[in-house]
């Protein structure tokens, strides 16, 4: 996210931010309209990106207390594979993906401004060349830091608790070893593994006092979400309001993955049988682009019907998990927010359904 990419659109105590379209509706005696909308965010250091269906911008509290608003600007053209279902997935999520890891380094720095310099003028020289370099090769970097966020998360999820079965199943007589159900079992221990390795990252996560912090940015932006999909105006009262669980945020779709791929992997298991452990977990590595795939198509569904009570239940996982990814935030992390969101409400209110 190089400064060329990056475009200042407001700063507080400079111009009024834009105004909430549903608020002139209000205003106006018109009764708002509820509805789901296709705009998006993530929790950054002292700050919430919101990516809407024409800009995506960042807001983020600066060390002097005042709110620093930026666009992001992306590339507008879509290819074709962005388009097509079980492809379209993977796409959005790399790009997502390295989008919030350039805003998340952004955010940084953001929040360092304004506050009292206590370096030394030898660490200001090493900082200056770091910045130097960092400024010649940002994209580069941003790239690398996003590759590297997908192998860890692989290895650490996927990889790992196949490795523990595969050792695991040494132990086990050839004979049983032979059986199709025997593959289902260990499959399904794997699975458990790894639904169990995720939830123990996300309950120690949450005990870090700076990543606390993060959880209260994203609380605060389902908040704002769920203020402005029901029509009310975007005031700090009225957010804070709103619940911090929102159905279609990201740790739900990090839930639909780690159960999808349960299925996906016992269904070739089944299928190839009994293979080496570099085969299982090369498979694995394969297997993922497809799992990430149908797992955005599910996530897309069940946005678009939680307010069925059957399809609703298959929202509840990932809801419970958000009391680990989201914290109860207060009024001016709020603003935070709100700044950020309206900032990509589109002039058209037909352009953010979902």
């Amino acid at each position: 996210m190089a400064d060329d990419q990056i475009k200042e659109i407001n700063v507080a105590g400079g111009e009024a931010l834009p105004e909430n379209p549903k608020e002139t509706a209000k205003k106006n005696d018109i009764k708002p309209e509820i509805k789901k909308t296709t705009i998006g965010g993530q929790a950054l250091i002292e700050g919430v990106m919101m990516v809407g269906p024409k800009r995506t911008c960042i807001a983020v509290r600066k060390g002097d207390g005042s709110i620093h608003v930026e666009e992001v600007k992306q590339d507008e053209r879509v290819s074709y594979f962005e388009t097509v279902p079980f492809i379209r997935g993977c796409i959005r999520f790399y790009k997502m993906l390295v989008t919030g890891t350039g805003a998340l380094m952004k955010s940084a720095d953001i929040s360092e401004e304004g506050k009292e310099e206590t370096k030394t003028e030898g660490e200001d020289k090493k900082q200056s060349r770091l910045d130097s370099f960092l400024s010649k090769h940002y994209n580069l970097m941003i790239t690398i830091s996003a590759v590297l966020g997908i192998l860890l998360s692989v290895g650490l999820f996927i990889l790992l608790p196949r490795l523990i079965v595969d050792v695991g199943a040494k132990f086990i007589p050839d004979d049983l070893m032979q059986t199709k159900w025997m593959s289902v079992v260990l499959n399904l221990v794997e699975g458990i593994l790894r639904l169990l390795f995720f939830l123990i990252y996300l309950i120690n996560a949450s005990k870090l006092p700076d990543i606390k912090r993060v959880w209260r940015y994203h609380g605060a932006e389902h908040k704002t979400i769920a203020c402005y999909e029901a029509g009310e105006p975007l005031t700090v009262e009225n957010v804070l309001k709103y619940t911090r669980f929102h159905p279609r945020c990201g740790t739900a779709f990090m839930f639909i993955v780690l159960a999808i791929s349960i299925l996906i992997y016992t269904v070739i298991g089944i299928i190839t049988g009994n293979q080496s452990m570099l085969f299982n977990l090369l498979v694995r590595i394969i297997a993922v682009p497809l799992i990430c795939g149908i797992s955005f198509e599910i996530l897309r569904f069940i946005g678009r019907h939680d307010s069925n009570k059957f399809w609703h239940l298959f929202a509840k996982p990932g809801l419970w998990l958000q009391r680990f990814t989201t914290a109860e935030p207060d009024g001016p992390i709020c603003e935070v927010a709100i700044a950020s969101m309206l900032a990509v409400i589109p002039e058209n209110q037909e352009d953010d359904k979902w």
